[in-house]
């Protein structure tokens, strides 16, 4: 295509060649993406104008030229989103149109001739440029429609009269239809100049605050997953958290039930395939208060412990935490409770040390197959109850006559329940209605603290909660309670009634089934074990820990087996010494240090199936590196040790008095400030017998140091510790 002026037109005048036009890109505001256009030179002078080059016809797609002009240079920075696309031109023809007019000359006060060429380079230093400060005023100044590429400006010599008119130029070919993925890619530039511009007209202090919420949503993100990852690797190594509440079938054991009542204490143990396994207590002077309901008065409400103070009647005001507070969840206790408010509690955990009684307000009823709770809604099933077939039948059956005959109030079916008969669940059900009727009056008929609710005794607890298929005998040694547990069994278990047996023996129950010898052995701290190791069990106020040692035991294989092997056999006797002495609370065990995390687990595992056949709640963390296993133990009662024992005079309590060598320094030490070091006379000093006989082994020592005859004498009426000292 040729460039050349017509011969008619004017002559041509000699002017200088501009330069190429710098080509920038600004945003029209209404279409995705960027246009192109050149920036306006400086106008020529008014007298002498150019004459206006005529328009070359644009040329169709077809016949295409012989020989057709090459395409302009393309800049490095073109991309799906940048071009010709963006024009809904054909790429031929929009490169044949800037090639044709490449070398127009320009007028005198208009834009570049059509098409200018691009320069090689210039997409990088364009995007540059925009990435900076320039860039981005030039974004936020593009508020009119750009001039489009390939359309000449009109100059005042176009309009002069007389002038000779130009060709109108051929109108350019239409668009062809776009691809679905063009304007889906158009449509999300859209989208996201529209979010530019949304975000520059949100204050800065929006946008700081937005980044921070992210920034903290993402962390707190992060500390999840980290402490996820950290909980399965601390599992995969040492095993997960376990309790002793497994679903399914209970443990078969072969149970026998010994009860010794005399005029002031009731004791019943429990035999398990002929070991003792638990021991219970019940004083007649003593106050075995759980379970019980009372009436009382708040006298404190503690906002900053969560925690109020109740008077029940007893000389410590009970404790009531914020979890067993009925009222609007999460709200807090002051908001719930006030000083002087009567409300309904029950005793859940008897005062230990120094501590009072524990109390809750979501009160319960317990029966031999169900548990009434007048305060819930929900019917609940003992995970021991393994045939779903026989938890369908009890949910609807008890649904029923929760419905029914409870008003919709809520039960929990005990594991006893299975196979239980629904003529026996409705009897069960009416005996608790009207337990409930009775408390409800008694608190609705006074305002001070009073008892409402007494619990059974220790022997009717035992049969009510134990008797069953798995109970040999019931053997009780006492006539009145005989009788009256027997008529407590008729009730509910007609078919247990032969079971529950008289003792008539001339030896007491007790020494006569090796019970006694059981029970002087819980004072003792060490506990043998099987193959010759032991187990140190140091009990405090509220934390008890078990050592755990080898002994004698030397084992035929290696080191790893001997102490695997000492490790689950001392697992087994610490689950069984838990029972027996009624320990609760925290309790760390630890073991002999094991190599392989192999043997860890087996350790974990054995311990976990040896707590099992405990009726209390216990939650027990993974074994450590160190061979440590924490555990928590459900308390409702204090230990066995602590009931038989009390604070020992001579330790106070420490469990440890002074040495006989720490007593013969400072006996000597107060001598010699009594005498002041000076020779002359006797002392005489009376001591404990014990401490007398091992002063005598070092007299000449004492007589040395005191520089005076000294006359030792044994005195029984004194403790360890106690000492008199006379000058003659």
């Amino acid at each position: 295509m040729s460039n050349e002026l017509d011969s008619t037109q004017a002559p041509k005048t000699e002017t200088p060649e501009p330069s190429k036009p710098r080509l920038e890109r600004v945003h029209d505001g209404s279409t995705p993406g960027v246009v192109e256009r050149a920036p306006a030179p400086a106008a020529a002078p008014a007298a002498a104008p150019a004459p206006i080059a005529a328009p070359a016809p644009a040329p169709t797609p077809a016949p295409r030229d012989p020989q057709p002009a090459a395409p302009a240079p393309v800049s490095e920075n073109e991309s799906d989103d940048e071009g010709d696309e963006e024009q809904g031109v054909d790429q031929p023809a929009a490169a044949s149109q800037v090639a044709a007019s490449s070398a127009m000359p320009v007028t005198g006060q208009g834009a570049p001739a059509e098409g200018a060429g691009r320069v090689p380079g210039e997409g990088r230093r364009r995007r540059r440029r925009r990435r900076g400060r320039g860039g981005r005023d030039r974004r936020e100044g593009a508020n009119g429609q750009p001039e489009v590429r390939g359309q000449a400006a009109a100059s005042p010599a176009q309009s002069a009269p007389g002038a000779p008119s130009a060709p109108a130029p051929t109108e350019p070919p239409a668009a062809a239809p776009k691809e679905p993925s063009e304007v889906r890619r158009e449509e999300e530039r859209r989208n996201r100049d529209l979010g530019r511009e949304a975000r520059r007209d949100e204050r800065p202090e929006d946008r700081r605050e937005q980044r921070h919420e992210d920034r903290r949503g993402e962390g707190r993100r992060d500390e999840r997953r980290d402490r996820r990852d950290r909980n399965d690797r601390h599992d995969r190594f040492h095993g997960a958290e376990r309790t002793n509440e497994v679903r399914g079938a209970k443990i078969a054991v072969k149970r026998e039930v010994l009860a010794n009542s005399s005029a002031e204490e009731t004791r019943v143990a429990i035999i398990e395939d002929g070991r003792l396994a638990e021991l219970h207590w019940e004083r007649r002077g003593g106050q075995n208060v759980v379970g019980n309901i009372y009436r009382g008065v708040v006298e404190n409400v503690l906002p900053g412990i969560s925690s109020a103070f109740v008077n029940i009647g007893f000389e410590k005001n009970a404790y009531l935490y914020i979890s067993d507070v009925l009222g609007e969840k999460g709200a807090a206790i002051d908001a719930t409770l006030k000083k002087g408010q009567t409300i309904m509690v029950q005793v859940a955990k008897e005062a230990i040390s120094t501590k009072g009684p524990k109390v809750t307000m979501d009160v319960t009823l317990p029966g031999r197959y169900l548990v009434f709770t007048p305060f819930q809604t929900d019917i609940g099933l003992s995970k021991h109850i393994a045939d779903q077939q026989e938890r369908d039948r009890l949910d609807k059956i008890v649904r029923r006559l929760s419905t029914e005959k409870l008003a919709g109030k809520g039960v929990v079916v005990r594991t006893e329940a299975e196979g239980a008969s629904e003529e026996e669940l409705e009897r069960e059900v009416k005996y608790l209605l009207e337990a409930w009727q009775k408390i409800e009056k008694g608190y609705a008929e006074g305002t001070g603290p009073a008892l409402l609710h007494r619990d059974l005794g220790l022997a009717l607890q035992i049969a009510r909660d134990l008797m069953s298929d798995q109970v040999y005998v019931y053997l009780i040694d006492d006539k009145d309670a005989h009788a009256e547990v027997v008529r407590f069994v008729e009730d509910f278990a007609p078919e247990l009634k032969e079971r529950v047996r008289r003792y008539e023996g001339k030896t007491p129950i007790f020494k006569a089934f090796n019970i006694e010898r059981e029970i002087a052995g819980i004072r003792e701290t060490k506990v043998p074990l099987p193959n010759g190791g032991s187990i140190v069990i140091q009990e405090a106020e509220s934390l008890c820990a078990i050592d755990v040692n080898t002994g004698r035991f030397t084992g035929s294989k290696s080191q790893e087996e001997t102490v695997t092997q000492t490790n689950i056999e001392a697992a087994q006797t610490v689950a069984r010494q838990l029972r027996l002495r009624n320990i609760g609370g925290i309790i760390v065990v630890d073991f002999i240090d094991m190599r392989k995390a192999s043997n860890r687990q087996k350790v974990m595992e054995a311990f976990a199936e040896a707590c099992r056949a405990d009726r209390a709640k216990i939650r027990i963390l993974p074994i450590t590196r160190l061979g440590l296993i924490e555990l928590t133990r459900e308390r409702k009662r204090v230990s066995t040790a602590a009931l038989l024992t009390s604070e020992c005079p001579q330790c106070r309590a420490s469990g440890r008095v002074l040495s006989t060598e720490t007593l013969r320094i400072k006996i000597q030490r107060e001598i010699v400030e009594m005498t002041g070091g000076r020779p002359g006379g006797s002392i005489r000093v009376l001591l404990n017998p014990a401490v007398a006989e091992a002063f005598r082994a070092q007299q000449s020592v004492i007589e040395k140091n005191i520089v005076r005859p000294i006359k030792i004498q044994g005195d029984a009426q004194l403790p360890w510790e106690d000492y008199r000292i006379v000058l003659e």
